[in-house]
Formats: structure tokens, C-alpha cells, sequence
């Protein structure tokens, strides 16, 4: 028994939409796919539909927070864009 494995499948799950989407339709078929094992597909049978979608918009909106500019950054970066006479240059 790998947890390594469930781990990557699990993060899968979290990150893509498509594979969360194949995963509800044969949870078994899906796990199994990943090679994992009865005892592994029979626990993941019975996740947390919720908890699993809650989770996946959570982790995507910190990956979105991750990928946003500090304010400071931000500032500066609109700063640059002004136009300035081109006395104050």
C-alpha cells in the first residue's frame, strides 16, 4: 500500500477539475486507474463529496492568491504605467 500514491491522487483531485469530475463518476474505476489499493478505493468510495469540493475551491484561491502582486507591487507597477510630463522625467 502506497500512500505516496494516494497522496498524488489526492492532490489531482484537488487541482483538476476534470480528473474531480471523472473520480465522481467511478470513484473505483478512477483509483483503481491510479493503482491503488481495494482497501484505498473502498475508503476513497466513501469520501467527503463536500469536504472534497470545499477543499479543491480553498486550495485554488490560495494558488490565485499566490499568483497575485503585493499591493506594493501592484502600486509600482501602476505607477510605471502613468504618463509623466516630461519635465518631472
Amino acid at each position: 500500500m502506497s500512500s505516496t500514491r494516494l497522496e498524488a491522487f489526492l492532490a489531482r483531485l484537488y487541482v483538476d477539475s476534470d480528473a474531480r469530475a471523472n473520480f465522481k463518476g467511478n470513484p473505483r474505476a478512477e483509483a483503481k486507474k491510479a493503482g491503488l489499493s481495494d482497501e484505498q478505493c473502498t475508503a476513497l468510495e466513501n469520501l467527503d463529496w463536500i469536504g472534497l469540493e470545499m477543499a479543491a475551491r480553498s486550495f485554488a484561491k490560495k494558488r490565485q492568491l499566490k499568483r497575485r502582486p503585493s499591493w506594493f507591487a501592484a502600486f509600482l507597477l501602476r505607477l510605471s504605467r502613468l504618463r509623466f510630463p516630461p519635465f518631472l522625467q
